[in-house]
């Protein structure tokens, strides 16, 4: 799906910009009764969502749980935890990108890197999101749980290593599980027996309201879609104009789209190999089967608010705004939704066996995981498939619509230079769409939504609310230095950028060095992905080598780490001699890995090193930032 950064147990990414530090959270929690505190370094909501389940199973022993969003805290303060009684801070810390902090972590791991404060006071455990395939499993997690005890506080409870490369939500379960009897014993409590179905917001229904106090599908500021001011960022993005939308590929069952968005006064700067965010909507199909369902009127005005007066959070989401609004740009309707929203609402089916399964998937017992896992998971079941499939279960929608997480923006890798295209970012992406194990039809939210972004249909302008997000994905600082690009697929996207800024280099007198390419589809004839413009960047001598694998045009499949193997001498020149940058841009489960592997390969024959050395000095281009990855699974 165009090279998109997947946040590992994340999907995609949201930046918060950073509010006031008005409050301490030990005096919050002091005037509030709390006693423990749970952190998240979110990028996409599930670290939050994790955060806030956490703190509301606390009440069920008698204790008294927040989560909180590290910046806007003094984590400072975390030495004075200990004035608190049976006082506890959890963390529920995603790993984002090459083993980097969320966005909203970044001066909470500052902070930690520098702090020579004495934490023998304070008791935590630490919960990682992370995903296997990706270089720095659980770095953050791991880094937290490691530093934390290194500034002498206490760990009641091991780490958590969530993989959602496997099953995120079973990962959880599983500690979440062991981890309360942990609590309990050590501060000498015991579960009261009360469940924690409890309503978090209650709902208001605006029936004589003025229509401009009313949210439409903005991010953060009421009516900023038709004031647009700068900076745009991800409370508050920019709507850019589509003015190209092409399909890419000549042939095969998928759609493959090149898309330009116009920045033009915007004041958005981006640089090549950057990634561009985008807020995507819900098919309004689904929406409307979905009201259908639940036999509501999406278009009643309502608020959800905050029963905790205190909480920093006042809606789940934008608020007052309509159920259609809502469930169109603000919920996630499409992915199936974790076991403890199938908790929440197991409580409105009238049948007692749907009532008894949807307990049981939410249950941490081994026959309702492997249930969980094939009726949910694997089916790739969404709420609306649910509720279609269990005729008695009718929540109401206000309910179903503080249970769901929010919808995220998407994230693709930019595929043009800026040296070339000061006012416009282009896109490159890959519709999905599959048939389930139900025999339903799934689409992709931000892809689908994207392919019907017509440039000026009937002399309306289609806008995408977008902003950028900075990357560490760049090219080298001197022109002359080499580059080998391996992007197969879509992960072919940041490199169209490469390319035309060192061409732009080239026209300005520059030396540049060698620009090398491997690229990948699966046939000649079908998707081969910009195909004209490579063969004119290698004409005019911008591209020394293009080298294209097409994996399925004969009885073999091949790859490009095959044409890697070809060229191994040229490879480690360029690497060894010619102090050549490496970027791999596309999947993370099966190409970077192979790619990786093929790498240790050539540095073991060509440097006469074994297995070992040439991992250490592979490791080591990485450090040196001479070995990017900018991967997705």
């Amino acid at each position: 799906m165009g090279c998109v950064y997947s946040v590992p147990g994340e999907e995609a990414a949201v930046s918060r910009s950073s509010p006031a530090r008005d409050s301490s959270f030990i005096e919050k929690m002091k005037k509030t009764g709390r006693n423990i505190v749970v952190f998240y370094g979110s990028q996409t909501g599930t670290a939050e969502e994790f955060a806030n389940r956490l703190s509301k199973d606390a009440h069920r022993y008698g204790l008294r749980g927040m989560a909180a969003d590290p910046e806007e805290y003094d984590l400072s303060d975390l030495s004075r935890l200990s004035e608190i009684d049976k006082s506890l801070a959890v963390f529920c810390m995603a790993t984002y990108g090459e083993g980097d902090p969320t966005d909203n972590a970044q001066d909470f791991y500052d902070w930690l890197q520098e702090a020579d404060t004495d934490l023998s006071g304070l008791r935590f455990a630490v919960f990682g999101l992370g995903n296997k395939t990706y270089e720095h499993f659980n770095a953050m997690g791991k880094y937290v749980d490691k530093r934390l005890e290194e500034l002498g506080a206490q760990r009641i409870f091991e780490l958590g290593l969530g993989d959602d490369d496997g099953n995120l939500e079973e990962d959880f379960i599983t500690w979440r599980e062991q981890f309360w009897p942990a609590v309990c014993e050590h501060f000498g409590v015991e579960a009261t027996g009360e469940e924690s179905s409890i309503r978090q917001y209650e709902l208001v229904v605006h029936t004589d309201v003025n229509m401009n106090k009313v949210y439409t599908g903005e991010m953060g500021r009421l009516k900023s879609y038709e004031n647009q001011k700068p900076p745009f960022d991800a409370k508050n993005p920019f709507l850019a104009v589509v003015t190209e939308n092409r399909k890419l590929n000549e042939g095969g069952e998928r759609h493959l789209m090149h898309l330009e968005l116009d920045i033009s006064n915007s004041k958005i700067r981006y640089e090549s190999g950057d990634h561009v965010a985008v807020y995507p909507a819900n098919d309004a199909s689904l929406v409307n089967q979905l009201g259908e369902i639940l036999g509501t009127d999406l278009d009643t005005v309502m608020s959800l608010n905050n029963l905790d007066e205190e909480s920093n959070k006042k809606h789940p989401f934008p608020c007052p705004t309509s159920y259609r609004t809502a469930l169109t740009y603000y919920l996630d309707i499409t992915n199936p939704p974790r076991t403890n929203v199938l908790y929440e609402l197991a409580q409105y089916a009238t049948d007692t066996g749907e009532q008894e399964q949807l307990r049981k998937m939410a249950s941490s017992s081994a026959e309702g995981k492997a249930l969980y896992l094939s009726w949910v998971v694997e089916a790739r079941r969404n709420i609306l498939a649910i509720l279609q499939d269990m005729p008695s279960l009718r929540p109401p929608i206000d309910h179903l619509c503080e249970l769901l997480p929010r919808l995220q923006a998407r994230y693709y890798s930019i595929a043009s230079s800026s040296k070339v295209h000061p006012n416009s970012i282009h896109i490159c992406a890959v519709t999905v769409e599959y048939e389930t194990k139900t025999g339903r039809l799934n689409k992709g939210v931000a892809t689908n939504w994207l392919k019907d972004k017509v440039p000026n249909e009937n002399g309306r302008n289609s806008l995408v609310p977008m902003y950028v997000r900075k990357s560490q994905f760049r090219l080298p600082f001197k022109p002359s230095t080499p580059v080998i690009m391996i992007g197969p697929g879509t992960g072919i996207a940041p490199f169209i950028g490469f390319i035309q800024e060192r061409a732009w280099l080239k026209e300005q007198g520059k030396e540049v060095g060698e620009t090398v390419l491997y690229y990948g589809c699966r046939r000649e004839r079908e998707d081969y992905l910009y195909r004209q413009e490579l063969a004119r960047f290698k004409q005019e001598g911008v591209l020394t080598q293009l080298n294209v694998a097409f994996s399925r045009d004969q009885a073999e499949k091949v790859y490009v780490q095959h044409l890697l193997k070809k060229n191994k001498e040229h490879i480690w020149k360029l690497v060894n001699d010619g102090n050549a940058h490496i970027y791999v841009c596309g999947d993370a489960r099966n190409m970077a890995r192979d790619v990786q592997n093929t790498f240790y390969e050539i540095v073991s024959e060509y440097g006469n090193m074994n297995q070992s050395q040439a991992v250490d000095y592979v490791k080591k281009l990485m450090t040196k930032g001479r070995y990017s990855l900018d991967v997705w699974s």
